[in-house]
């Protein structure tokens, strides 16, 4: 299979809603570029900066908690809540999530999920606007199209059309201002970790080690491991069930991922609140819903059941 374009070469028909709503404009691109670009430098500076004063504890404490503050903002809010509805959630939660997701600087919340739609709508398909597999299945293609998958696809001139993809969203007010507020969320995040570390240490030195390590550091690894869904995670792995797409389940990044990384279970049903469903398959994302239930936070969730499971399962 080969995928030539990610743009559907067919004229949407009368009445119906195009895929792209305009191109981006110059200072989005910038910031794509400064936002990938500059955590990069950050990692490779990372060795060098640990040898020479060292990690401090708290450093690894902002690191951690402001990594799965982003990554389960992404996870639970932005992808299996506001995406799929895969639970309801109460105001206050939708709202926090969002938030939450929104600090892994990953784009706002309405244009983060009317692009995943759109990639399952098209999965692996012409249209998918970040499938591994749009170049064909050569080697060289395939490395063309992991690149793609990783981080090409982010500098896309087009904007995929929300009206299409998440008019609920666009509905909704209260996401609609949080998405609109994103360049306010991108201060918070660089900057929390860094106020943090100074008031803490009561030092510039100790602000600065927790901006390098609390905010460049961790947005790197928040990047690289939910893009690596996008391209690993369509590449390599199981696929214990049947799918029309090329998603698989790659158990090293399931922690890192908090249960994303079960993504074989993913597409063969989208809207499962538990991608990790089989033995051994830990998801964090959902037991942080199965919590929100119990503390009547979360209604509706769509848990898969084992008659579903069963039906879902690949036979070759």
């Amino acid at each position: 299979m080969s995928l030539v374009d990610d743009r559907p070469t067919d004229r949407p028909a009368a009445g119906t809603k195009p895929v792209f709503e305009g191109r981006k404009r110059p200072g989005e691109q910038l910031m794509l570029y400064t936002f990938v670009i500059v955590p990069f430098l950050a990692i490779i500076a990372a060795v060098p900066v640990a040898w020479g004063w060292g990690m401090s504890w708290l450093d690894v404490a902002l690191l951690v908690v402001f990594y799965f503050l982003g990554v389960g903002g992404v996870t639970v809010g932005f992808h299996r809540l506001f995406t799929h509805k895969s639970f309801k959630a109460a105001r206050p939660l939708r709202a926090v999530l969002a938030l939450a997701g929104s600090l892994a600087i990953e784009g706002p919340v309405i244009r983060w999920v009317a692009d995943h739609r759109r990639h399952h709508a098209y999965s692996d398909r012409e249209g998918d606007p970040h499938s591994p597999w749009r170049y064909g299945t050569s080697a060289g293609a395939l490395a063309k199209g992991f690149w793609f998958a990783h981080i090409g696809w982010l500098f896309d001139e087009e904007h995929t059309n929300r009206e299409k993809y998440a008019p609920d969203l666009l509905a909704d007010r209260p996401i609609r201002v949080i998405s609109s507020l994103f360049w306010l969320w991108v201060i918070v995040s660089l900057g929390l970790p860094a106020l943090i570390g100074g008031l803490v240490t009561m030092s510039w030195t100790g602000a600065l080690s927790a901006f390098f390590w609390g905010s460049l550091v961790r947005i790197f690894l928040i990047h690289h491991v939910t893009w690596s869904i996008n391209s690993v995670c369509h590449m390599v792995g199981k696929r214990p069930f049947a799918s029309r797409d090329k998603a698989a389940n790659f158990w090293p990044l399931a922690i890192l991922s908090m249960g994303e990384s079960w993504h074989n279970m993913h597409h063969a049903d989208p809207t499962a609140a538990r991608h990790g469903v089989l033995r051994g398959q830990l998801d964090i994302s959902a037991r942080i819903i199965w919590a929100f239930e119990k503390l009547g936070w979360a209604t509706d969730v769509r848990w898969p059941k084992a008659d579903r499971l069963e039906k879902l399962r690949a036979t070759a």
